[in-house]
């Protein structure tokens, strides 16, 4: 576990350096390209994950970062500071992996833990809010760009997306999520945003 005075500094400046397009000190969720479709689109090989995650009001909720944010700083049962992670996903869980009262889609936010913290089993968090999620082996297509990360832009994105995954025949396998690399104040066109779909392995 980091000391606090130096784990606030390290944060800092990997904030700062996040808003010029330098992503090289955080770490990411590994994956395997195994296809490239037409317009840029990826077809990604996921290895297992483990995130944290909580409920979202709707995209961009604040609050939402913030409770994920105070896990990762100490709002768990170990009191670990915890280093940040790119990318921060906004997605929809399907229905049926949910609890049955929670009624309908469930929108989510994550943060992935650090391949070290998954392995060595994370800390569980003291808001009841916040949960760890563990996620299997997944394909995704995904598509990047840059830019403000707003609705409108997503949902030009999508349908990018997916006009691209029905002509190659494609199929999906759930609803799609948005992953942010960097911060709000980051330069727009130096932004990373990602559009991913899971699909159906193979052809």
């Amino acid at each position: 576990m980091l000391d606090k005075a130096l784990y606030y500094a390290l944060t800092f400046a990997e904030s700062v350096l996040s808003v010029v397009g330098i992503r090289a000190t955080y770490e990411q969720p590994r994956y395997e390209v195994v296809e490239q479709l037409p317009r840029n689109v990826e077809i990604r090989r996921y290895e297992p994950r483990v995130a944290v995650e909580t409920d979202m009001a709707g995209p961009g909720d604040t609050e939402a970062f913030r409770r994920l944010f105070r896990y990762i700083t100490g709002a768990n049962d170990g009191g670990d500071r915890i280093a940040m992670t790119v990318p921060v996903e906004q997605g929809t869980l399907i229905a049926m992996t949910v609890p049955v009262e929670q009624g309908g889609d469930l929108r989510v936010m994550r943060f992935f833990l650090p391949a070290a913290i998954a392995k060595a089993g994370p800390p569980v968090p003291t808001d009841p809010a916040v949960r760890i999620a563990r996620l299997p082996a997944a394909t995704y297509a995904a598509l990047r760009f840059s830019g403000t990360l707003d609705a409108r832009a997503r949902e030009q994105r999508e349908a990018v997306l997916r006009q691209v995954l029905a002509k190659m025949a494609r199929e999906t396998t759930g609803p799609s999520s948005v992953l942010s690399y960097d911060p709000p104040f980051a330069i727009p066109f130096l932004r990373r945003n990602e559009i991913v779909v899971p699909v159906a392995e193979g052809r």
